[in-house]
């Protein structure tokens, strides 16, 4: 039971790796990108807004299976609210090892020329 499960797993990151909301996330996750993260923060509300919209429709009679739609579109919307502060703390990390490097080398540049 075990192995049947963690193989699902894989071949379900295997298929789910490719999903736009991950390639995203994934492009967010660079040095480049970083920047990026507080405004993929907005992506959220169209992810809450046809969340809400599929929870009407729900309501109102329609398919059952509109629950897994609902489950998808706020996975991505916590997926998108929780890069924004992730992000954030990853580009503060970095600009501080940035800054560490380059007066790092700085100063032994200072030293070389001095002595």
């Amino acid at each position: 039971m075990l192995r049947s499960s963690v193989a699902l797993s894989a071949r379900g990151y295997g298929v789910l790796r490719y999903a736009p909301t991950n390639l995203l996330l994934n492009a967010i996750r660079t040095r480049r990108g970083l920047k990026w993260g507080v405004p993929a923060m907005l992506l959220a509300v169209p992810y809450l807004c046809a969340a809400a919209i599929c929870t009407t429709i729900i309501n109102d009679g329609g398919p059952g299976w509109f629950h897994l739609l609902v489950l998808l579109f706020i996975w991505n919307a916590l997926k998108m609210l929780w890069i924004g502060p992730v992000s954030l703390v990853y580009l503060v990390r970095c600009r501080r090892q940035e800054h560490v490097g380059a007066a790092d080398t700085l100063g032994h540049a200072g030293r070389l020329s001095l002595a």
